[in-house]
């Protein structure tokens, strides 16, 4: 399957870092971080597969309060990386610089291994992981996923459904999939868009399109969501942005609903501008 492209976010201001390397004691467990400074560490395994690993940036003069965002990349599921996000990381880092970010690999589908549950129990290996070291990276349970495209799928997914002790805070979609009960995909005849949706199986049960649908798994507990959307994206249609909305003013949970009319599956300029302020402003307002 073609790769889906997001446009790149590029940010004029890259954040400096200490960048260390990491050790373990004799007993496997993570050494001591100076909390003192700011830490990196990169391709930190979280599972036997290649493809289980997270980058970690923790933020200088970090307490138990410290807050931890995760970057979850797009690709239709079967394609992308976690450097497709390091705009995004950067530009964490440098606008929000007390918050740690969390930017992720999984396992990608293909056709003996298909997305769900697969890419959702990733995600909660990587946030069983943050628990299990929290004292050793000095931040707290709280946490925020920001998500394009299939990421966005699955942030939302994981956020509505999957988060068992409530710990996610605030959600962000860029062009994420919301509702494969949508009839702009059910009933769609573009070839892209139909390789894009047979990651999934177009003739999977109606209970099963619910299941894996953020749309459908969404409560009143969910947590405020923020959601960018283009009006001219070839892959996700605006309804899916627009009922997801709908979807949250009903359940009167906090959100924030973006359109660009005239942007596709990414944009740059004063719409990206607008996006990052916007974002900003949510993150620092929500978690």
């Amino acid at each position: 399957m073609k790769r889906l492209i997001f446009i790149s976010i590029f940010f004029l201001s890259i954040s400096t870092y200490l960048s260390c390397s990491s050790d373990q004691t004799d007993d496997g467990n993570i050494a001591p971080i100076n909390t003192n400074a700011s830490y990196e560490e990169l391709n930190v395994s979280y599972g036997d597969d290649s493809d289980q690993v997270f980058d970690l940036y923790l933020p200088a003069n970090r307490t138990m309060d410290t807050k931890t965002i995760i970057l979850v990349h797009g690709g239709g599921w079967t394609s992308g990386d976690k450097a497709d996000m390091n705009e995004i990381k950067d530009f964490i880092k440098d606008q929000l610089p007390n918050y740690a970010v969390v930017n992720i690999n999984y396992r990608l589908a293909d056709a003996d291994n298909p997305p769900y549950p697969m890419q959702i129990n990733d995600i909660t290996s990587v946030v069983n992981h943050l628990k299990a070291n929290q004292s050793d990276y000095t931040i707290s349970n709280d946490l925020g996923f920001i998500g394009t495209s299939a990421g966005a799928h699955l942030s939302l997914l994981y956020s509505y459904a999957f988060d068992s002790d409530s710990n996610v805070d605030m959600v962000a979609s860029i062009v994420g999939p919301t509702n494969f009960t949508d009839p702009a995909y059910l009933n769609n005849t573009d070839p892209l868009l139909q390789i894009l949706l047979s990651s999934y199986g177009i003739d999977a049960s109606t209970s099963f399109l619910e299941e894996v649908s953020p749309y459908h798994r969404a409560t009143l507990t969910s947590p405020p969501t923020i959601l960018f959307y283009g009006g001219q994206d070839p892959l996700i249609p605006t309804t899916q942005g627009t009922a997801m909305r709908d979807q949250l003013e009903d359940l009167g949970v906090t959100h924030q609903f973006t359109l660009y009319p005239t942007e596709g599956h990414g944009w740059d300029g004063l719409n990206l501008l607008d996006t990052t302020i916007k974002l900003q402003t949510f993150i620092e307002t929500h978690l």
